[in-house]
């Protein structure tokens, strides 16, 4: 149903060339402050899509975005110790 989705910062020098890379994915935030580009784009497709995003002039580099293999499930082994510290 879904297809598989992966993440990549794009570091530009003009944010204004950088709203052409909507064509390329989906971009999800713009650091006006610090000049990157949060883009989400199709993981079949990414390679090439990367590739042709790397030519472009205003572009400096590109990074792959962890985020998505970042474990945010936790489980603590120890007791709650807060009910003990109540008045």
């Amino acid at each position: 149903m879904f297809s598989e989705r992966v993440g990549y910062i794009v570091w530009v020098s003009d944010l204004k060339a950088a709203r052409s890379l909507d064509k390329y994915g989906t971009v999800h935030y713009m650091s006006r402050k610090m000049h990157y580009v949060v883009m989400y784009m199709n993981a079949d497709r990414a390679d090439e899509i990367v590739r042709n995003i790397q030519r472009f002039s205003f572009v400096k580099k590109v990074e792959r975005s962890y985020r998505n293999e970042i474990k945010t499930e936790y489980s603590s082994n120890e007791p709650d110790k807060s009910r003990f510290y109540s008045l």
